[in-house]
């Protein structure tokens, strides 16, 4: 008896071990569009006249950590019954390029309309998408920013001379809606 106790013994005695451990942080990225420069937008008129048109820039920035896809659409109120929003044209296009009075050499990032055209004249209307399209995923005209990158989008607004006399003092809003997604895992 007393051998087969100590057998156990010897046994349980010699293992040898090992434990290794590590610590993994796990931290989400951020899509982040600047609220400021966006809402320094300003487009609003209070006395446009048939040819006139109202110009602003917007700069879209991405204060993000991560790559990020947005598009731009509207909406706009009809309160009068006037339709100036139907009236309204509008034209989205990048900053100016090029030469002559760019903003290198003048201070305005829209003045010349020389960028990128995004969207081509037409009526503001009731609602619609501007720029790309603000459905989940990669769409036709949407734009990309990589994490702190910015760009400059400039907005024509104009009432044509053919505008009718129906829409004289009429008023209507129209609300910009950016919205932005990430492009990682998101086709």
């Amino acid at each position: 008896t007393a051998i087969s106790i100590s057998a156990v013994t010897m046994f349980s005695l010699a293992l040898f071990t090992d434990q290794e451990t590590d610590d993994s942080t796990f931290t989400t990225g951020t899509i982040v569009l600047d609220p400021t420069k966006i809402d320094a937008m300003d487009l609003t008129s209070t006395a446009m006249m048939p040819g006139d048109t109202k110009t602003s820039s917007v700069t879209v920035e991405n204060d993000g950590t991560v790559q990020l896809r947005y598009a731009v659409s509207q909406t706009s109120t009809n309160p009068d019954t006037k339709d100036l929003r139907s009236n309204l044209l509008l034209v989205i296009r990048t900053a100016d390029t090029g030469a002559g009075t760019d903003f290198a050499t003048d201070g305005d990032y829209c003045d010349d309309a020389t960028g990128t055209s995004l969207r081509a004249s037409a009526a503001m209307g009731a609602s619609g998408n501007l720029v790309g399209d603000p459905t989940q995923g990669s769409q036709s005209g949407d734009r990309t920013l990589n994490a702190s990158a910015s760009e400059v989008l400039c907005f024509y607004v104009s009432l044509p001379t053919s505008a009718p006399n129906a829409v004289q003092g009429a008023t209507t809003t129209t609300t910009f809606t950016f919205d932005a997604e990430q492009t990682a895992n998101n086709p």
